[in-house]
């Protein structure tokens, strides 16, 4: 039987048809970009085509990461690169699940790659969280970041307690970007509404609330860095908190860990709480929130007092005490991690765990997944392209091994037809560069890097002019 060449890196593989795979990556973020940018690098005579949700590519890299983080940004340069190689087209205002279902996806393309991430919070579910300015940390991260959904999000920042329960980055980046002088955010792409919100805020204390000690903290060594680095902000440790760590249980620990517990013993001995002046970050460890208390707003929040039980530090549970203390605030934001959701009902999805059901990677014949829709919301950026590349590299063993091939499939040319019947305006990698070239001139205006456009109808205008 004849068998036709496919190019894979620079060796040419035998397979069982002459059709080009057509694969469809959902979701433009770190984990749909590197998993493109894998693909087309090893399946030459692949056609790669990212749909996206938004009209504006690059997910978490536009939307997450905080705009006094401008170097980790530059991950986007690599990201256009890969929208520029001749066999991956970048198609957005496509709402997955909405405007194209997966059956068509599986109908118009050989694979289907789910990308589309975490977007929905998860909850306390306690007593309280549905009072006025208790607000999920993604929705604040959204508001100075410029996410459509989150522009109009009601923060009231006249209160001087900030009570914030999680420990990871997201929650110190959160605690940072609040208690940064304004004229240092000035010169970043935070968007002008918070920018001017945060400009009369009254915030002077952060509290940060963990529920195990600082030997099982989640934020990273930079992050506390610039935090005990901060203008006109001191960090006021809890002493009492770090007392049962002795000098032998730290030389056990990992480099990482060892790290950043020896600059948490730093900075707690050379902290002078007795002369606070203006702005104060508070750490605390060993604490859960059991109510969140107010009479239509947020006034206070009931800590209940942990213990941790457990021999080996990583395994040490935290367990309630019957001690109770209460907190102020007048705000409180809520960072316990993020879940994603089954946006189509033919994806087999996990509801506990918020992730789709998956086995490295792989759903079912020709369906893949990858980022944290395969693995929940963890690791940082590194680890979601390691991730994205064995997720690749699975997808294109599966095209040399299997008969995914053995029919033609439309590819988009199929979904553009059900998208035009639907009216759906789809705007392209050039119609981005409209875009960017837009937010790019408008923010020179102000000494920004760009000038986030927040309206999405202004967004699909510019893409059409």
């Amino acid at each position: 039987m004849f068998r036709p060449l496919i190019k894979i890196s620079n060796k040419y593989l035998s397979t069982k048809t002459s059709f080009s795979p057509k694969i469809c990556i959902v979701g433009a973020g770190p984990a749909g970009f590197y998993a493109a940018q894998h693909l087309s690098k090893k399946l030459h005579d692949s056609e790669i085509d990212i749909i996206e949700k938004l009209p504006v590519p690059f997910g978490l890299v536009r939307f997450g990461v905080a705009p006094d983080h401008p170097e980790v940004k530059n991950v986007i340069h690599t990201f256009s690169k890969t929208a520029a190689t001749p066999n991956v087209n970048f198609f957005g205002n496509i709402e997955f699940g909405k405007d194209i279902s997966l059956n068509e996806l599986k109908q118009s393309y050989h694979i289907v790659l789910l990308a589309y991430g975490a977007e929905e919070n998860r909850k306390l579910n306690i007593a309280g969280e549905s009072l006025k300015n208790v607000i999920p940390a993604r929705k604040i991260v959204g508001w100075y970041n410029g996410v459509p959904s989150d522009s109009l999000l009601k923060v009231d920042l006249t209160t001087e307690s900030l009570a914030i329960i999680g420990q990871g980055n997201v929650a110190i980046d959160v605690a940072r970007i609040l208690l940064t002088p304004v004229d240092k955010l000035k010169t970043t792409d935070i968007t002008q509404h918070s920018l001017e919100q945060l400009a009369q805020s009254k915030i002077k204390e952060v509290y940060l609330i963990g529920r195990r000690g600082p030997l099982q903290a989640a934020f990273t060594i930079k992050e506390l860095r610039e935090m005990l680095k901060l203008k006109n902000c001191q960090t006021a440790w809890r002493k009492k908190d770090f007392d049962h760590i002795r000098k032998d249980i730290v030389n056990k620990l990992a480099r990482p860990r060892k790290r950043i517990t020896e600059l948490m013993l730093k900075s707690v001995e050379e902290q002078m709480i007795a002369d606070i002046n203006g702005k104060v970050f508070r750490p605390i460890f060993l604490r859960s929130p059991i109510e969140i208390l107010g009479v239509g707003n947020v006034e206070k929040v009931l800590l209940g007092v942990n213990q941790l039980e457990g021999d080996d530090f990583n395994k040490q549970k935290a367990c309630l005490t019957d001690i109770k203390e209460i907190i102020e605030c007048g705000l409180l934001v809520t960072s316990i991690g993020y879940t994603s959701l089954q946006v189509d009902p033919g994806i087999p999805f996990d509801s506990n765990k918020g992730i789709a059901i998956n086995t490295h990677g792989k759903i079912d014949a020709g369906l893949y997944t990858t980022g944290w829709l395969s693995t929940g919301p963890l690791g940082v950026i590194l680890s979601t392209m390691s991730n994205a590349f064995g997720v690749a590299d699975k997808i294109i063993e599966d095209v040399l091994k299997s008969d995914i091939l053995s029919t033609t499939k439309p590819g988009f040319a199929q979904v553009q037809k059900v998208l035009k019947k639907k009216n759906v305006q789809i705007v392209d990698w050039k119609d981005w560069e409209k875009i960017d070239q837009y937010e790019v001139i408008e923010g020179m205006k102000v000494g920004k890097p760009r000038e986030k456009i927040i309206d999405i109808g202004k967004m699909l205008q510019i893409a059409a002019s």
